[in-house]
């Protein structure tokens, strides 16, 4: 019972701005996301993301698939519609949504709330090539909410 609590603790991480949680997700599931965020149309079908995966070098089998994408649909991330014998795949969580949550969590970990520790290390650790600098340099001068 210990494990099933922690495990749930584990999960939901993370807060969206209107206070829904969105929860953590594996590394294929982060995977699979990426191939639905980047696909251009607004459905996303079973054989495109299986496509996609093998290209990427990243084969899966069907069944493996199929609980991956339950997964993300019980934690929030897809929805299914059903239409004849196939599912049509929707995002219910933005790539830029999570990628907010999945730094907050990070600075909070990590740095203890504070973007500074992490710009500063970024800059002192030369982890930034030069055109990165420049244009986070850039964003900074334009100012918040001015990009």
């Amino acid at each position: 019972m210990t494990s099933c609590y922690i495990l749930i603790i584990n999960t939901m991480l993370y807060i969206k701005e209107d206070k829904t949680v969105v929860q953590q997700i594996s590394d294929a599931e982060l995977e699979i996301m990426k191939i639905v965020w980047g696909n251009p149309e607004d459905v996303t079908l079973f054989p495109y993301i299986m496509d996609r995966l093998a290209a990427r070098g990243k084969p899966c089998q069907k069944n493996t698939l199929i609980v991956l994408l339950s997964r993300l649909m019980n934690k929030g991330f897809l929805s299914a519609k059903k239409i004849g014998r196939r599912n049509e795949y929707t995002t219910l969580v933005s790539e830029a949504e999570y990628q907010t949550a999945q730094t907050k969590n990070f600075l909070d970990k990590i740095y203890e709330g504070s973007a500074k520790g992490l710009v500063s290390n970024l800059i002192m650790g030369d982890l930034l090539a030069d055109e990165e600098y420049e244009e986070l340099k850039r964003l900074l001068e334009k100012g918040k909410g001015q990009q």
